[in-house]
């Protein structure tokens, strides 16, 4: 809902074909406040397209790509940090397996 509620704040949400979050199976060493974590990684795709056969990520503007991972990281308890998906299709596909 951060991901979806951040795009459409930044009037982008039509500019996008697919865009989705996915939980890695990855543990990511990070600090909160003064303390070392061992917490998730999501990973972040948002891509345009005309048909789905063929795909471009979405070049995001670095303050929006900001918001997004910064609300993430404090709001979704056991992620820190954020990666975003900068595979075109062909050859990835849109979504994650």
């Amino acid at each position: 809902a951060i991901y979806l509620d951040e795009i459409r704040k930044a009037n982008l949400y039509d500019e996008i074909w697919q865009a989705f979050a996915v939980l890695l199976p990855v543990r990511s060493v990070g600090v909160m406040g003064d303390e070392r974590t061992y917490d998730n990684v999501g990973a972040l795709r948002a891509v345009t397209s005309t048909d789905g056969m063929t795909a471009d990520w979405f070049p995001f503007p670095h303050d929006v790509m900001a918001r997004i991972s910064d609300r993430i990281i404090r709001e979704v308890d056991g992620i820190n940090r954020v990666v975003y998906d900068v595979s075109s299709k062909p050859p990835a596909t849109i979504e994650w397996e």
